[in-house]
């Protein structure tokens, strides 16, 4: 309820007071309505699958393995390759599978600029996967 203000001199100037009703009312129907609505979300349609057999095809994706030393040699497999043919390996493993996965191993000292030019080179040969290969800390 709105008294006035405690300066006695003068003329009483009337305060604002918010009028909590309406949003009282507005939220208790917000919450009736989700109370009715949510157990009708709940509910699906009751379907009996049919029972076939068969086995699913297990599709693994091709991972080429892709291994920095320190000295900034890059490795695809166990295989030695240069800087200047890595994309043309690449391209290579995407044109055998579409999906193939690049899993990249650094050594912890391998420059950045190695590891940055390897992945560019699989970028522009089409390589979307790459994964990087870590070794799980000790806990």
């Amino acid at each position: 309820m709105a008294f006035g203000s405690f300066n006695t001199a003068g003329t009483q100037m009337p305060t604002a007071e918010i009028n909590m009703t309406p949003l009282v009312d507005v939220m208790l129907v917000l919450l009736i309505i989700f109370i009715i609505t949510a157990p009708l979300m709940t509910h699906s349609v009751p379907v009996e699958l049919p029972r076939a057999a068969s086995t699913p095809t297990p599709e693994k994706p091709v991972n080429l393995q892709v291994a920095i030393d320190a000295k900034g040699q890059v490795y695809v497999g166990v295989e030695r390759v240069a800087g200047d043919q890595l994309e043309g390996r690449f391209r290579m493993a995407v044109a055998q599978d579409a999906k193939v996965e690049m899993h990249l191993q650094a050594d912890r000292n391998t420059r950045y600029e190695a590891v940055a030019e390897t992945m560019s080179a699989a970028r522009r040969a089409g390589l979307t996967r790459i994964g990087f290969v870590t070794q799980p800390t000790a806990k």
